[in-house]
């Protein structure tokens, strides 16, 4: 049996201070465009929607504004939709996804719903492609009261004079092959646990809410992304990242309890999606259509429920 090198921060079984941390960041590095990316994009969306400013990052020298893209002529009595991408920097689709919706399909609901995108919740860590924010912070862990996550307070902020209206809340996620050679093993060090190894599932899949799983909606979503993308089936032990599977490509987690971004409203129906870019069956295009196509999925069914 081998064992994985230690983490190079650190010392095992000690979590991480202030000198740890501070190693951690100086490591970090700008490997792409916010700026050119998604906030070109999103200037173009103008003569279409309203977009506007919802907050603002400041991890010195650098300043990341943070926008949001709503359809004209909100109307009372239309149902309100939130779709998120980017909580994780590095999770590229999601980031696209977002922006291809908003391009390519969201002006088909215009007059049928009340719609708000946010297409990139973590600039700074889509910048270094990476989980974390400058704070070696998890955005999606921090979706709470006084969350010390700036990404998480501003989204929750933006959010907050709707929070009961949302009938339905996606959020825009991969499951990459770092999530093992990087990402879990930083959490482990950060923490001072051990690092206990995991699999990483080869397709899409879902993360519903256990509080209230919705298992047509998940379903629907899987059988419109199944037509772009493949599912990821069950491992060995009929789990997908040590959940058990409810529904071909479906697990579910603790919304709320967790501080994960699809817990963030009240709305019926939530979920996070998870492309897997490394597979050699799907191509960064694939990804972002199955984005899209699971954003249209869930939209489409909420409406013919008639919320």
């Amino acid at each position: 049996m081998t064992h994985p090198a230690p983490y190079p921060i650190g010392t095992p079984g000690r979590p991480w201070g202030a000198e740890e941390k501070a190693q951690w960041l100086s490591r970090q590095r700008r490997q792409r465009s916010y700026e050119e990316d998604v906030l070109q994009r999103i200037e173009s969306l103008r003569a279409a929607f309203d977009v506007t400013e919802y907050g603002c990052l400041d991890y010195a020298p650098d300043r990341y504004p943070l926008y949001a893209v709503r359809n004209r002529d909100w109307r009372d009595g239309r149902p309100h939709v939130l779709v998120t991408g980017g909580v994780h920097g590095y999770e590229t689709s999601g980031v696209h996804g977002a922006l291809q919706f908003l391009e390519q399909r969201a002006e088909a609901y215009a007059d049928r719903i009340n719609l708000l995108v946010v297409p990139c919740v973590s600039p700074w860590a889509y910048e270094r492609i990476h989980r974390w924010n400058a704070y070696a912070l998890d955005p999606n862990r921090s979706f709470h009261a006084n969350s010390p996550a700036p990404e998480s307070a501003a989204l929750l902020d933006l959010v907050a004079p709707y929070r009961d209206r949302f009938v339905l809340h996606i959020d825009l996620h991969e499951t990459t092959d770092t999530d093992e050679s990087e990402f879990r093993p930083a959490l482990a060090a950060r923490d001072g646990v051990a690092y206990e190894p995991g699999e990483i599932p080869d397709g899409f899949y879902l993360v519903g809410d256990s509080e209230d799983p919705q298992s047509a909606f998940q379903q629907a979503i899987i059988e419109a992304v199944a037509q772009v993308t493949h599912i990821a089936p069950a491992d060995a032990n009929g789990e997908i990242i040590g959940s058990s599977v409810v529904a071909p490509g479906v697990i579910n987690y603790p919304l709320k309890k967790l501080g994960l971004c699809a817990g963030i409203t009240d709305a019926r129906y939530r979920t996070t999606t998870e492309v897997y870019p490394d597979s050699p069956n799907a191509t960064p295009e694939q990804c972002n259509d199955a984005q899209v196509a699971a954003a249209c999925a869930a939209i489409d069914f909420a409406l013919e429920q008639g919320v």
